[in-house]
């Protein structure tokens, strides 16, 4: 994993922007409409190359596929396990249920926009979950490859993303396995052929885990704190059990309480669950730092990242259509490296994703990759102070 030897390097979360006519197959799909796998393969490939060249514009140091050719960063992999069925509706958010007069506003807002589905119609475990094949994940990479390639694009590095065994078992019911624990056993084994594919093809991996942060006021909403980082414990370790065979520098993990725009105050503080961050066997992570909720937990990155761990520090926020001035990046970039107290373990990244989902996101297509433009400039100016 790269460090910012001499220059700040930028990166982001992994997805971005897809073209509407992308965003439109996933939709379609989603309400169970019959969609070509020719005509979403073009798209998809059509997004990939679009994607790689945008990120060079604007900056981006460490780049990845933009998450294209997935509908989600989780859902995708429904497609992917075995002893899946059966449909369930996953309960809202602790702090949007606070609030009825946003609850209706949001949700009206989504009815006229083409979006997947992340609530209703979820499936679950019903039988043994193994990775049925690792064909679709090693294509990933492939058409990654060649997109570099052919775009002659020269990142410093790359990553790809895979979900924790967490937030899968966040979105797909267990009525299989007698405990939960079992089942994340059996999901962090079934993971394992993602994670060690991606990073076998020279790509960094990327752990999305923001179960570790998020489920506090989703699935354990109603239940102690101690239950929940207990929960946070059992993943973690789930995970360093999945990554045995891949060493620590090559993965970085993100965790964070929900990419929405919202209330965001029954968040768990950032505090309370780094006792259970720092088991993780992973080479850094990927925090927010910028949204008005957590713009204050970057002082918790020098009780969480080790000597040997890095921390890309999210400085853009990607749930408002606000562009950064980029002295505002680079101050919050020194806060984090003044710290810390080395400016070569801290990157420049966002929040999380613009598009986790496809159609869900908040913040313009055009204003996205001015945001990362942003996030270029104010990583140039933090270098030259702490250079």
């Amino acid at each position: 994993m790269r460090r910012s030897e001499g220059r700040v390097l930028t990166t982001h979360t992994g997805s971005l922007p897809r073209p509407p006519e992308l965003t439109r197959l996933y939709a379609r799909r989603s309400r169970g409409e019959t969609v070509s796998p020719g005509e979403l393969e073009a798209a998809g490939q059509a997004a990939l190359h679009w994607v790689v060249g945008k990120q060079a514009e604007a900056g981006i140091d460490i780049a990845n596929n933009g998450e294209q050719q997935r509908d989600s960063f989780v859902l995708y992999v429904r497609d992917r396990l075995s002893g899946l069925g059966g449909t369930w509706q996953r309960r809202q958010r602790a702090d949007v249920e606070r609030y009825p007069i946003f609850k209706r506003q949001t949700f009206d807002a989504a009815t006229v926009k083409e979006s997947v589905d992340d609530i209703s119609g979820l499936t679950k475990a019903l039988g043994e979950v193994r990775y049925l094949d690792a064909a679709p994940v090693a294509k990933e990479c492939a058409d990654f490859l060649a997109a570099l390639d052919q775009n002659r694009a020269d990142f410093a590095e790359t990553f790809l993303t895979a979900p924790s065994p967490g937030m899968v078992s966040a979105i797909v019911r267990n009525e299989h396995y007698p405990s939960e624990e079992a089942y994340l056993a059996a999901l962090a084994e079934a993971l394992r052929v993602e994670y060690e594919t991606i990073v076998s093809n020279g790509f960094l991996l990327q752990l999305d885990c923001p179960d570790l942060a998020r489920e506090r006021h989703n699935t354990y909403q109603d239940r102690p704190i101690d239950e929940f980082l207990a929960f946070g414990c059992r993943v973690v370790d789930a995970i360093n059990h999945a990554l045995r065979n891949i060493a620590r520098e090559r993965v970085r993990m993100h965790v964070c309480w929900g990419n929405y725009e919202g209330p965001h105050d029954c968040d768990v503080p950032l505090k309370e669950i780094v006792p259970v961050l720092r088991r993780a066997k992973v080479g850094g992570f990927v925090l927010p730092f910028a949204n008005p909720r957590h713009a204050h937990e970057f002082r918790c990155v020098k009780d969480l990242v080790g000597a040997d761990q890095v921390i890309v520090a999210g400085v853009i926020d990607t749930t408002t259509n606000y562009v950064e001035h980029p002295e505002v990046v680079a101050d919050r970039l020194e806060r984090v490296a003044r710290i810390l107290g080395d400016p070569s373990r801290v990157l420049a990244g966002t929040d999380c994703g613009f598009e986790t989902i496809a159609g869900k996101g908040r913040v313009a297509q055009d204003i996205a990759w001015a945001k990362l433009a942003a996030l270029s400039e104010g990583a140039e100016l933090a270098t030259r102070r702490l250079f």
